[in-house]
């Protein structure tokens, strides 16, 4: 296995971005916060790739922060300010997920916790191997997860979700798609096969169109009622004058398949 802490693999239009630290069951260290800033910030402007699927090597999805970098950090000479760079690094990296153009499916197994369940919440969907569990467990050793609760809140009831904060305990794959954490849960076996199929799923349509789609999403979802649906209006007509979805209406009404051989 390669020393790269992240890995990409491009196929076809999916990027596939492997978080390779097992030995510390994926931590959102340093390096590994840097290696994901950059590698989507590389995809933001990508013309090609329509799809991202993240996961993790090892036993786990992801562990959440290097709490041996953080000891650190909280020792260190300027410790208040270290830490506090590190959350904003975290949360910056978070909140580029949801701005990407593509949309981003957490493939998940193992564990996912603390700033891992962060990383899983923060993503547009989610394919979980059944055995999977998650939870915000840094109640367990004193420190609630304050971070990780503001996009885990976003996805799940606000009860639920604090319940899970201030126990400590963790939920199974299917308590997290009741909850709406993951979209699928699949055997163990088949995740790779399932997370890969919704993946080439949602590359097979427009470009254009998932893409001013998911921005619209994002950017309506915390309007008041008459502001979305004038945001969404408009939404919809630059996406009706876009010239792949007149190909797609005219394929319609033809009734064909579209001819898509497009970039984007």
């Amino acid at each position: 296995m390669t020393d790269e802490i992240l890995l990409r693999e491009d196929r076809g239009a999916v990027t596939h971005l492997t978080l390779n630290a097992p030995g510390s069951l994926n931590a959102l260290s340093d390096a590994m916060l840097a290696r994901l800033t950059d590698s989507f910030q590389d995809l933001m402007t990508s013309d090609t790739q329509r799809v991202i699927v993240l996961k993790g090597t090892g036993k786990a999805f992801c562990a959440g922060h290097d709490l041996k970098e953080m000891k650190a950090k909280r020792e260190g000479g300027s410790g208040a300010a270290e830490l506090r760079d590190l959350f904003d690094r975290c949360a910056r990296m978070m909140q580029v997920i949801p701005r990407l153009p593509q949309p981003v499916i957490a493939q998940t197994h193992g564990i996912a916790t603390a700033a891992g369940c962060q990383l899983v919440a923060s993503c547009d969907m989610a394919v979980s191997a059944e055995s999977c569990r998650f939870g915000v467990n840094g109640v367990n050793i004193g420190l609630f997860c304050s971070t990780p609760m503001v996009a885990l809140s976003r996805n799940a009831p606000r009860k639920q979700v604090f319940e899970m904060l201030t126990t400590g305990e963790f939920i199974d794959a299917a308590r997290a798609r009741d909850l709406g954490l993951v979209n699928r849960v699949v055997p163990d076996n088949a995740l790779d096969q399932e997370a890969e199929a919704l993946a080439t799923l949602v590359a097979s349509k427009l470009g254009t169109a998932v893409r001013i789609g998911k921005r619209a999403f994002y950017d309506q979802i915390d309007l008041p009622l008459d502001k979305a649906y004038a945001l969404t209006g408009a939404v919809m007509v630059e996406n009706m004058l876009d010239k792949g979805t007149a190909e797609g209406v005219d394929a319609f009404i033809e009734k064909r398949k579209p001819d898509w051989n497009q970039p984007g």
